[in-house]
């Protein structure tokens, strides 16, 4: 059976994850301790495990209060570890490790920041994005190039259509607009937006065909003419698209 699966509102426009099944119950990035601490109580579970996607702020900040009251165990990169708390799990990109009592995989998605994993649970067809692939977009270049975030999202890309893509924060607002004033004739796209608009479904989680179909980072190739870059390589084309959104 797929793992139980709960977004959870922290902040001002971030996710986190709760994940439940087998007894276990595991957490993907830790922004704000209330409200994730709520969501617990309000389900009667006890939090095992912490997964972090990487070492931002507004995605590991509230980690000592869980530990503390929860004594979960905390999950991250080996590669990353100085700028993440102290890690239970160290886990190296490519590495495949329990969650929730399901194999999860760290996939290495650098761009965003040097260090950033994503954790893809093929059980339950979810893969956990945080800041690399992201509903409607992607997440600025603050460390990596845009070579390594076009590998990080062709790697993503090539997940399973049907795959649940849980990002790290609600910017279908401002993402939507930049996708619509670089494919404006994308019904899929339009429809999409309505929907969120209209509170019929939220910004996330998506599925990855869902993205293939609306999110202009991963439709590189049906966007090259119009940017006037035919028979441009992907990854040029996407450097492009992502200047224009640093711009937007």
């Amino acid at each position: 059976m797929p793992l139980d699966l709960v977004p959870i509102r922290c902040l001002t426009d971030n996710y986190a994850w709760l994940l439940h099944g087998n007894g276990r119950t595991a957490l993907v990035d830790a922004p704000e301790a209330t409200p994730i601490l709520a969501e617990l109580a309000a389900r009667g579970w006890t939090l095992d495990q912490i997964a972090l996607t990487h070492h931002h702020a507004d995605h590991i900040q509230a980690v000592p209060e869980l530990v503390d009251r929860t004594g979960a165990a905390v999950i991250g990169n080996a590669l990353d570890a100085a700028r993440l708390p102290p890690l239970d799990q160290p886990v190296r990109p490519g590495a495949r490790f329990d969650l929730c009592g399901e194999q999860a995989e760290a996939i290495d998605v650098p761009g965003h920041t040097i260090g950033h994993l994503a954790f893809h649970l093929p059980g339950s067809a979810m893969v956990f994005t945080a800041d690399s692939l992201m509903a409607l977009g992607c997440g600025r270049l603050f460390e990596g190039d845009a070579q390594a975030m076009w590998a990080s999202l062709s790697r993503l890309n090539a997940l399973p259509a049907g795959t649940l893509v849980c990002s790290g924060h609600d910017y279908c607002r401002g993402n939507g607009a930049f996708a619509l004033s670089v494919d404006p004739g994308n019904a899929a796209l339009r429809r999409r937006l309505e929907e969120t608009a209209a509170g019929k479904r939220p910004c996330a989680p998506s599925t990855l065909a869902e993205e293939r179909a609306t999110n202009p980072f991963l439709r590189v190739r049906e966007l090259a003419d119009g940017l006037g870059m035919a028979g441009a390589a992907d990854a040029d084309v996407f450097a492009e698209l992502r200047a224009r959104k640093d711009r937007f």
